[in-house]
C-alpha cells in the first residue's frame, strides 16, 4: 500500500520537531544545543531520551516507509547516539554526546528522503513562516 504525501510530509514534520528538540532548542553562531545534549550530562536520563527520541524518529521513518539505505542510516546514526551516551567514561562520554548531534543526521536523513519521493515541506506559519526545506 502505496503512502499518501500528506502523512509522508507529517512524519517530515514529526522529524523536524524531534530534531529541533534534541539537538537545536539553543543556537549560538553554527553551534547548538538540545534536550539530548543537556541530559547527556545526566547519567540515565541521557540513555533514556536518545532511546526514546531515537525510537520516535525509526517510528516516523517507518511511517512514511522510507528506503532500506535510508532506514539503516538512520539507525547507524542513532545507535552511535545512544552508545555515546552510556556511562562508560562518564565525562568524556557525556562530552561526546553533547556534541554528536545524532538525531539531528538521523532526522535529516529521514526528511531527505521524504523529499526524494514527495516534493518539499514546508514548516507551519507557527515555526517562524511558511520556509521551504532545503532540497
Amino acid at each position: 500500500m502505496a503512502i499518501s504525501s500528506e502523512r509522508a510530509h507529517r512524519a517530515w514534520r514529526n522529524a523536524e520537531r524531534i530534531k529541533r528538540l534534541s539537538d537545536r532548542l539553543i543556537g549560538i553562531g553554527p553551534f547548538s544545543i538540545g534536550l539530548d545534549g543537556v541530559l547527556a550530562w545526566v547519567p540515565v536520563a541521557g540513555t533514556i531520551y536518545s532511546v526514546g527520541a531515537g525510537a520516535l524518529l525509526m517510528i516516523e521513518g517507518l511511517a512514511a516507509r522510507a528506503s532500506l539505505p535510508t532506514l539503516a542510516r538512520m539507525l547507524i546514526y542513532l545507535t552511535l547516539n545512544t552508545v555515546s551516551s552510556l556511562p562508560v567514561l562518564p565525562i568524556i562520554d557525556s562530552a561526546i554526546d553533547t556534541l554528536f548531534q545524532g538525531h539531528l543526521m538521523a532526522a535529516n536523513a529521514l526528511q531527505k528522503d521524504i523529499e526524494h519521493r514527495h516534493g518539499p515541506s514546508e514548516l507551519p506559519g507557527s515555526w517562524g513562516g511558511k520556509k521551504k526545506s532545503k532540497r
